[in-house]
């Protein structure tokens, strides 16, 4: 069992949502903390809210996950500042709800760019640091979508599905060179963010009704995500499934096989998504 009293933790997407509880959890249990966000404003607002929860020490910045050469950056910033990094949690995150037809090259790249490649940019960035800890971690979120396909989330499903083949690679590789880092995959079912309010959707659909209908469906809070990541992370566990739905959407392919599709299909039907 980890305890974060005290260890360096970096936060990608903490101005909101999963990152900002998961940072003000981490505050409480003593973690240092270096929060990130591409909204300064709301990343300088969790960092206030961990320093009421006797954070160690918080640093914050503004960083967009999708440019390479700044999160190399922040990666050597954070190490030299704090002085060790000892667990880099990639959060980062947007969504495209649009058909396949409906979407736009420009929404692909910018949810591939996001999703996908800050979470590798995120994970190359800080790895010699964490190895350099001695004991480190990295936790990357991919999404109940990176286990099962959907209708109108393509672009979704092939991000989280790359950033789930990213990481499961990632584990095995350092295991297998029995390296000092522990890697993690998140898969987080409906949780209560503002992730489906700042979605972009396609010709013919209608923002506000996706909007609604995840706030309809989603069955986990924010803070009790983070409860369930940190308990995982604790563990060292490889696979993190977080809320209810999480555990049943990752039985589907399970006792299913490709056939759990016929079920998603139907259920796509019946909530006219």
């Amino acid at each position: 069992m980890r305890d974060y009293r005290g260890r360096v933790v970096a936060i990608t997407g903490a101005g909101s949502g999963i990152g900002r509880s998961l940072a003000c959890r981490l505050a409480y249990q003593g973690a240092r903390l270096a929060l990130s966000d591409i909204n300064a404003d709301a990343v300088a607002a969790t960092a206030r809210e961990c320093q009421l929860r006797r954070a160690a020490d918080v640093e914050h910045f503004a960083l967009d996950v999708s440019d390479r050469d700044a999160v190399y950056a922040h990666a050597d910033a954070v190490a030299d500042r704090l002085g060790a990094v000892h667990l880099v949690i990639n959060n980062a995150g947007v969504a495209v709800h649009a058909g396949v037809r409906a979407m736009t090259d420009e929404d692909m790249a910018w949810i591939m760019d996001i999703n996908f490649w800050g979470v590798v940019h995120g994970t190359r960035a800080f790895l010699p640091h964490l190895i350099a800890s001695g004991s480190g971690q990295v936790a990357n979120v991919s999404s109940v979508f990176g286990l099962i396909s959907a209708p109108k989330d393509s672009a979704y499903n092939a991000s989280k599905f790359a950033v789930r083949g990213f990481t499961e690679s990632l584990r095995q590789e350092l295991r297998i060179e029995r390296q000092p880092v522990s890697v993690s995959c998140v898969h987080p079912g409906g949780i209560k963010t503002a992730i489906a309010r700042t979605a972009r959707v396609g010709d013919g659909d209608d923002q506000a009704a996706v909007a609604a209908l995840f706030d309809r469906v989603a069955l986990t809070t924010p803070d009790s995500a983070a409860r369930t990541i940190i308990a995982g992370l604790r563990r060292d566990r490889a696979r993190i499934l977080v809320g209810p739905d999480a555990w049943a959407i990752a039985a589907l392919p399970r006792l299913l096989g490709a056939r759990y599709s016929f079920a998603v299909e139907k259920a796509a039907r019946l909530l006219s998504v």
